[in-house]
């Protein structure tokens, strides 16, 4: 069991007095979680959460870096090579209609997905 868990409402940490998550703290989820990220980033959205509830003066920004922002890992995202894939996708699937599911209104004010009966 960790001595880095928070402090309410103060959110510092119960081990080193450092804003929660440390450093230390950080390090420790990001072992146990190693496998589960998805569920590291709803453990954390739930602090994140409360931490919105006890400091409403902080900024949201300020708040999801320190709760979210770091429990990212991987290797970083290569714009070109994201751009690639979508241009790959729409030249492979061909475009879509211009009327492709757009909602239109006929006489009888129904309405319905242009080019469906």
């Amino acid at each position: 069991m960790t001595t880095h868990g928070p402090v309410m409402p103060i959110w510092s940490c119960g081990g080193c007095d450092l804003p929660w998550p440390c450093p230390t703290r950080k390090r420790e989820l990001r072992a146990e979680y190693a496998d589960a990220p998805v569920s590291l980033a709803l453990y954390l959205g739930a602090y994140l959460v409360q931490a919105a509830e006890d400091m409403p003066w902080t900024p949201a920004g300020v708040l999801h870096r320190r709760f979210l922002g770091w429990s990212r890992t991987g290797r970083p995202i290569d714009a070109s090579s994201t751009a690639s894939q979508y241009s790959n996708r729409a030249t492979r699937t061909g475009p879509r209609p211009a009327s492709a599911g757009r909602m239109t209104s006929d006489d009888t004010g129904s309405s319905r997905v242009a080019g469906n009966p």
